[in-house]
């Protein structure tokens, strides 16, 4: 009898797998039914999940699966905390020096800063859009700064005396002309001169304009695996306005790492100026040791194994020969020997360089 329950039992359990495959294949006739036992294929989502490119909460959650390893070698900005207090300098600066190029309310904002692969930067740039290639003179490298269509139109209208209210025309496909090519780089200019002035009390730095370019591959300055910060501004100029970025590669913020360090302006990593002022002058009462060279002999080894209690070393030194004073072993400087009292004393006469000394 108990094996004729077991019987049955595995009837069920076969007859429910049976079932279930049946109902598998008439909800979708396309795919293969699997048989029982196999692997099961994953579905689009499953994939998504397991490589970490999942569309939800893109930029707030953090990387996961495959992803987070490809792009773990990326370092995150958040380890460079003076970062923030530059590009906060920069928005409050070029808010009033966009003002000044413009004569309207501009109002600029800090939207993002994040770390990206150079490459996948290039890559993403949307068309079409202007990029001024610049260089850090002090720090002898690069950065690219790009200015999206929807910012380059509204400067345009605005700088040529375009009406309030109205929304920039902009036409697809069309190259930009030389005036507006000339007015943006009269922005650019201002905005370097800025970030420049933002850096300043950091590590004085000049930024100086390069080139601009329309074709993100001739404004290639890194390699395309090489991390770099993107800093994104938005820029409003009451109805109109549009995004600016500015792409600092590491290769060029390694000269002023250690200051970007920093948790604030003037941090000093290990230093403090009272222990070094203390320092500094106990150095002067320290002892050392002062040595009177009389005269030194060059002698084989074999004489020197031979030496022995009672043998003489005849030196080429006479009363009137100059004696070398040295302190750890430098020649420091040279004298005269001679007697003050019961003790044999030396009389400096000159440096050891040969400088005499005023008498």
């Amino acid at each position: 009898m108990a094996e004729e329950g077991a019987m049955t039992d595995e009837d069920k359990l076969a007859a429910e797998w049976e079932a279930m495959a049946t109902a598998d294949s008439e909800e979708n006739s396309e795919e293969p039914a699997f048989a029982a036992g196999t692997d099961r294929a994953l579905n689009q989502d499953e994939i998504d999940s397991l490589l970490g490119f999942s569309n939800e909460g893109e930029g707030e959650k953090e990387l996961s699966g495959v992803h987070a390893i490809v792009n773990s070698a990326l370092v995150s900005y958040e380890r460079l905390p003076m970062l923030e207090v530059v590009f906060d300098r920069l928005v409050r600066m070029m808010s009033t020096s966009l003002r000044n190029l413009t004569s309207d309310n501009v109002e600029v904002s800090l939207d993002n800063m994040r770390s990206v692969r150079f490459g996948d930067y290039l890559n993403s740039i949307p068309l079409p859009a202007m990029l001024t290639v610049f260089k850090a003179e002090e720090w002898d490298n690069y950065g690219i700064m790009t200015i999206d269509s929807s910012l380059i139109y509204s400067v345009v209208d605005v700088l040529l005396g375009g009406r309030r209210g109205t929304t920039a025309m902009r036409i697809e496909g069309r190259p930009y002309t030389t005036i507006e090519r000339n007015l943006i780089t009269r922005m650019a200019h201002v905005v370097l001169a800025d970030i420049s002035a933002a850096f300043d009390p950091l590590s004085p730095v000049i930024f100086r304009f390069e080139r601009l370019e329309t074709n993100p591959r001739f404004a290639t300055i890194a390699r395309p695996a090489n991390a770099a910060i993107l800093v994104e501004l938005r820029i409003d100029m009451e109805d109109r306005g549009g995004k600016l970025e500015l792409l600092l590669p590491y290769a060029t913020l390694e000269p002023v790492r250690e200051l970007l360090l920093q948790m604030f302006m003037g941090e000093k990593f290990g230093r403090d100026s009272i222990w070094e002022n203390h320092l500094a002058s106990e150095l002067w009462q320290t002892e050392v040791a002062v040595e009177a060279v009389l005269d030194e002999v060059t002698m084989p080894l074999r004489s020197i194994l031979e030496l022995k209690v009672g043998t003489q070393i005849l030196l080429n030194a006479t009363p009137e020969s100059q004696v070398k004073v040295r302190c750890g072993g430098v020649p420091m400087f040279d004298g005269r020997m001679g007697r003050k009292g019961r003790n044999i004393a030396v009389q400096i006469d000159q440096r050891a360089n040969g400088h005499k000394f005023m008498r």
